[in-house]
């Protein structure tokens, strides 16, 4: 218990400046776009005089300098306020806890389905280095990361839900369908079939590829050939001892992964046509929303270092000497 406080703590603290660093960095960036949220208004109503744009950005304080409306910004964010979204005239934090969800359930999904059958092939694959198996399924895993995600969606989504209609085209539930509870449930699963396959299938090979490495290099260890000499089953050597160890990397990665998991999400919801977390950046940067845009960044922020915390807790929880180190 007292590993995991401290890991806690540490995290917690070191985070800090982590996100003091993206805040000021993608403030800074956002400014040097050309136009503001202002402009995006007034083309989308037809234009306005310069009266109006001036009483806009007199009320969303983007007339003010660059330092006062960035001090403005850190001192809303240190009391949680991720501000008020000038494109869709709402609170940020409102609009993205009403597309967060869609999200999670996207990128929770793909990652269990990549690291559950990935590590599980990884297994078959790295239990006979050299075998028919396992250069089929390193090819396999090879073709299979080298296709682009948003190809790969693209295709699903021809077959399965254009030409065969098992799947619904794009959305996260069936439009005023009344359903609720396991109903609803099923529904959202339904629609979220193809862009699991999608997202998760590049990881799956990702992860395959590293389990099978690991277990390769778990045979030539001697704690392996003196599990041989005590006589223990082929069974208990490959799940006990040798899948233990390649696991290691492979939830190193896992947290590593997270990044580019939320990233291609945003590839995969304009596919599919999902109103989640990416296709809400992509409104943003639309709409030259930088407030709107700064607290998705900041959340996206916020969910990769929790994801990193997890896997560091997994980590000494697997590792007796992460433990004592820690």
């Amino acid at each position: 218990m007292s590993f995991l406080l401290k890991r806690i703590a540490q995290r917690l603290i070191g985070s800090i400046p982590v996100l003091l660093i993206v805040v000021v960095g993608v403030f800074l960036l956002l400014d040097q776009a050309q136009g503001d949220a202002v402009d995006a208004y007034l083309a989308s109503i037809g234009g306005g005089d310069a009266g109006l744009a001036a009483d806009m950005r007199a009320r969303f304080g983007l007339d003010q300098p660059l330092v006062a409306r960035l001090w403005f910004t850190l001192s809303q964010l240190a009391q949680g306020n991720l501000g008020w979204s000038v494109a869709l005239n709402r609170p940020v934090a409102d609009v993205i806890l009403e597309r967060l969800p869609n999200t999670l359930w996207l990128m929770g999904s793909a990652t269990a389905l990549s690291f559950v059958f990935g590590s599980g092939l990884g297994i078959l694959a790295g239990r006979r280095p050299g075998s028919a198996l396992d250069r089929l399924l390193s090819g396999g895993s090879l073709l299979l990361y080298s296709l682009p995600s948003f190809w790969f969606g693209l295709v699903l989504s021809v077959i399965f839900a254009v030409q065969l209609r098992w799947f619904p085209v794009s959305g996260i539930e069936t439009i005023a369908s009344g359903k609720a509870g396991l109903a609803r449930a099923l529904d959202v699963a339904w629609h979220l079939a193809l862009p699991v396959s999608a997202l998760g299938m590049i990881y799956l090979a990702l992860f395959l590829r590293i389990m099978r490495a690991g277990m390769a290099e778990a045979w030539t260890q001697d704690y392996l050939l003196a599990a041989r000499a005590r006589g223990l089953s082929d069974r208990r050597q490959v799940l006990n001892h040798a899948a233990r160890n390649a696991l290691m990397p492979l939830i190193t990665m896992l947290g590593l992964q997270a990044a580019a998991m939320l990233g291609g999400s945003v590839v995969i919801e304009s596919v599919f046509g999902i109103p989640g977390f990416g296709r809400l950046a992509q409104e943003a940067v639309a709409g030259r929303d930088t407030v709107l845009l700064l607290g998705v960044i900041v959340v996206s922020a916020v969910m990769v270092i929790i994801a990193n915390l997890l896997v560091d807790l997994t980590y000494g929880l697997l590792d007796p000497r992460v433990r004592q180190e820690g």
